[in-house]
């Protein structure tokens, strides 16, 4: 039994490839608690020597573990772990949020009304009337905004029981699916916010002037209709982008 076989055993693997397996076990080893967030991962000369394989096919394991958000590759530095124990999740497939195992976050929401656009750096829209959501996801331990995301949705019949019964779950995404709403496409894009101002950083319990990660993402339907505007400030410590090409 070579290397490799000694240290990915599991019967889920038969039959996987080398790369596949390779980061399968270094995943363990980071989920485990094993390789923590901001840690160097071992270099590519140390893996192939550690599993007995060629340069090509741990530089696919990499890959494998960048795609799912693991880890981080500086070209010319190095791999780096980018998981902290728990993945935030925000459903729009543009953002991988990561926290720290022993920080445990919720969800506030601050606005929820009916009313026209009143966000800046908006594209050239016609829609003018639209449900408002603007939601606030903190630090449960000391009540420390991590994000916060202000979501327009293009005004449709129906929407004025949200406004009375709130969303589903807390969840914007379940309550438009429930009806019959879902992103066919759209573009996003995103930069550094070099200080967050006074207002913003009253709401999130941070200092004035801190540095932030602004996304911006607008979505339509399968009809072409404009179905969301969101903008989001996100702690640059806890969430980055990542793109796949």
């Amino acid at each position: 039994m070579n290397k490799l076989e000694q240290e990915s055993t599991s019967s889920d693997l038969i039959g996987a490839s080398k790369s596949v397996r390779i980061a399968h076990q270094l995943e363990e080893e980071i989920r485990s608690g094993g390789l923590g967030n901001g840690t160097p991962l071992a270099s590519e000369n140390e893996l192939v020597k550690r599993f007995s394989v060629s340069r090509n096919t741990v530089r696919k394991s990499l890959e494998i573990l960048c795609r799912k958000g693991l880890i981080t590759t500086r070209r010319g530095i190095g791999s780096f772990v980018t998981f902290g124990g728990q993945t935030i999740d925000d459903r729009s497939g543009w953002s991988v949020a990561l926290s720290s195992g022993d920080t445990e976050l919720a969800t506030r929401v601050l606005r929820l009304a009916r009313g026209g656009m009143d966000l800046n750096d908006v594209p050239d829209l016609t829609d003018t009337d639209f449900l408002i959501v603007d939601r606030l996801r903190f630090r449960v331990k000391t009540g420390q905004g991590v994000s916060l995301e202000r979501s327009r949705v293009a005004w449709r019949p129906g929407f004025s029981e949200i406004l009375e019964n709130g969303l589903e779950n807390g969840s914007l995404t379940e309550t438009l699916r429930l009806r019959g709403l879902s992103v066919d496409g759209g573009k996003e894009w995103a930069r550094v916010l070099p200080a967050l101002s006074a207002a913003d950083a009253a709401v999130m319990g941070r200092e004035k002037g801190e540095p932030m990660l602004r996304l911006c993402r607008l979505t339509r339907s399968a009809d072409g209709a404009t179905l969301e505007y969101v903008e989001s400030i996100l702690d640059p410590d806890l969430f980055g982008l990542q793109m796949e090409f």
